[in-house]
């Protein structure tokens, strides 16, 4: 998932900026507004599980259903993200309370109790959705007076009786909701703020045979009498009846509609955050005085010397960075798929700097779910343009000919890379039945996308840059290559680049906690603002690490940089990669294998997509520092 303007846009930019890092945004749906009475559809979406990353569909377990299942409109980001939004029978009446309203009524046979025992086990929770908010869970902490709220409630628990060592699984069959919402004290009318539940497991009693009309003992609206805890628990067991019932009751919120994500999306972590910026700009100052050493002070004085008028015998003794000036520029092995790494990494950046800009303005609201993975995809795609003008352009200096070849190659090669893992990872979620695999009508769209869309775009763009003059460098190659002396062991290409990508890495792994969090352990991500801090500080970091170890080679007289330069801000996705193994093992349950698949599989596309990103700014910047270097000196 970078930027350029004048001043005053920078000044202005950064102070909406800022404002992104307090949760500032603007609402993604327009508000609806409720009269005394009117009707509340709930939804329901997926069951999530942190322990098998594996959405599964409400009705995938035998739960009461409509006699019609209706599904909600889907974006691509909300089908690839594994919501499936349908009806159900919990319906609503604006600021009427209800209370012990019954569902319906079933008898678990042993493939039922089965699958709800397992749901259990895997710690499951069930997702809802009211006027577009998330259902969620209201818990107090001990330790501070605030409340936390998590997303959905399980599917039960696993417990024992008291006097009994024998594990026993129950239900949470009765639902306890509470509606907010802000009156309007003109018009009277009232807009939901928040959405919240309290589950219970009841083993609910009746009086005779079952009917439409049965009033239960355990739970009546007529003698006031609800539910309060789950003292008699209901058991999952075959051939055991399960009813479930709910309460709802409505609560007037001084909370107004513009506001009513700030609860899900306040984060009490704000100081971690600042510490993390904090540690990346210790990073780029401490880079940016070797760099400022290294161009101030080193380069100005090997320039005013290699300016000089020289002896013949000053020349032959010639030492440094001047002496490869005849080779610097020599076309690198592999050009070809250098270039196509470079227009890779080109399409990767953009997207990344416009899906940032509209998270900081605000435009990707949490309520429009999966709003933020259907941009990315769209923006990758038609930044397309621009992966084939870099790659066409970089090629055309290497003498490249065949800019058709270099364009379909830039266009194919990291999507094909990345389809070929997904649709093994696609396989193995259709295996477990996953409401989380993509349908074929989904991954229809996604091939036009690419080779519909994306594909002709590259093409245009390298149509374009092809037809541009070549990229003229400032000093003529010599025909014979020169031999390189042998360097130094810290001076190794592998000790470089491993060297290389620890600083990069550890301008951004704080914040890669809080990012693989809220990817896996099903948490909001909405501070973009400290986000895009961190970016800015990536690009810098990759561009003075990259620029430092590139002078220190060159001084060397090893005039291979140029994929050098890709690699060394580009091995920081090694340790990305390395750090999302440790998070694994820390922080993650997952026990089932193609859980683990999933994980790394996922990871390491990721992974991938950093090497790219961060590879190419590493070169860019390297190859300014050279054409720089060398065109500031008299080269007889």
């Amino acid at each position: 998932m970078s930027f350029r303007r004048s001043l005053v846009f920078s000044a202005s930019f950064f102070f909406l900026l800022f404002h992104g890092a307090f949760s500032f945004y603007l609402p993604g749906v327009a508000p609806q507004d409720f009269q005394k009475g009117d009707q509340l559809q709930v939804k329901v979406n997926k069951l999530t599980s942190t322990k098998t990353q594996l959405p599964y569909t409400y009705y995938s377990l035998p739960y009461c259903r409509p006699a019609k299942i209706l599904d909600s409109a889907e974006n691509l980001g909300e089908v690839l993200r594994g919501d499936r939004i349908e009806n159900s029978h919990y319906v609503f009446k604006m600021r009427e309370p209800q209370m012990c309203n019954i569902v319906c009524k079933l008898k678990l046979d042993a493939q039922s109790a089965k699958e709800f025992k397992e749901k259990i086990d895997d710690e499951y929770r069930v997702n809802m959705i009211l006027d577009n908010l998330p259902l969620v869970v209201p818990i107090k902490r001990p330790d501070q007076d605030s409340t936390v709220y998590q997303l959905g409630f399980h599917v039960g628990l696993k417990g024992q009786y008291s006097g009994s060592k024998e594990e026993k699984y129950f239900i949470h069959n009765h639902l306890s909701f509470t509606v907010k919402y802000h009156r309007d004290l003109l018009t009277e009318s009232a807009r939901i703020v928040g959405f919240e539940v309290k589950p219970f497991s009841v083993k609910h009693e009746y009086d005779g045979n079952w009917s439409e009309n049965t009033r239960l003992t355990t739970c009546d609206p007529h003698t006031k009498h609800t539910v309060v805890n789950s003292n008699t628990p209901q058991e999952v067991e075959e051939n055991k009846e399960i009813i479930f019932t709910y309460d709802v009751e409505f609560e007037e919120s001084d909370v107004k509609w513009a506001s009513r994500w700030d609860a899900y999306l306040l984060m009490n972590d704000d100081q971690i955050h600042w510490f993390s910026i904090v540690n990346s700009l210790m990073i780029v100052l401490f880079l940016s005085g070797m760099v400022a050493m290294i161009m101030l002070r080193t380069l100005y004085r090997d320039i005013s010397k290699y300016n000089e008028l020289e002896t013949q015998e000053e020349a032959q003794e010639e030492t440094g960075w001047k002496l490869v000036h005849g080779d610097v520029f020599r076309p690198p092995n592999n050009s070809d798929l250098l270039c196509v790494y470079v227009g890779t990494g080109v399409q990767f950046f953009f997207m990344i700097l416009v899906t940032m800009i509209f998270a900081v303005l605000g435009f990707l609201s949490p309520s429009n779910r999966g709003g933020l993975m259907t941009a990315m995809l769209l923006l990758w795609v038609f930044m397309g343009i621009f992966a084939g003008y870099a790659a066409s352009r970089l090629y055309k200096m290497f003498k490249g000919t065949e800019w058709k070849s270099i364009s379909l190659r830039t266009a194919t090669l990291f999507p094909a890379t990345v389809s070929a893992i997904f649709f093994v990872l696609n396989a193995l979620i259709w295996g477990e039945k996953s409401s989380g695999a993509v349908p074929f009508g989904t991954m229809f769209a996604l091939i036009f996308l690419w080779f519909g869309i994306s594909v002709p775009l590259v093409f245009v763009g390298g149509y374009v840059g092809f037809k541009k003059p070549a990229i003229e460098n400032p000093v003529k190659t010599n025909k014979i290559p020169r031999q390189i002396p042998e360097q130094a062991w810290y001076m190794n290409p592998v000790f470089s680049v491993l060297i290389g990508g620890i600083l990069p890495f550890g301008a951004v792994f704080i914040e890669l906690f809080f990012i693989l969090t809220s990817i896996w352990l099903n948490q909001f991500y909405y501070i973009f603002g400290f986000l895009f801090l961190v970016f800015a500080i990536l690009m810098v970091t990759c561009a003075e690490i990259t620029i430092v170890l590139c002078y220190f080679q060159l001084c060397s007289e090893d005039y291979l940089w140029w994929w050098r330069s890709y690699l060394t801000s580009g091995s920081s996705a090694l340790y990305l990669f390395l750090y999302a193994t440790f998070y694994f093992f820390t922080k993650l349950e997952i026990t089932k294998l193609v859980s683990a698949i999933l994980y790394f599989g996922y990871m390491l596309i990721v992974s991938y997509a950093f090497f790219v990103v961060t590879g190419t700014i590493g070169f860019y910047a390297c190859f300014w520092f050279t054409r720089l270097i060398y065109s500031s000196v008299k080269i007889d």
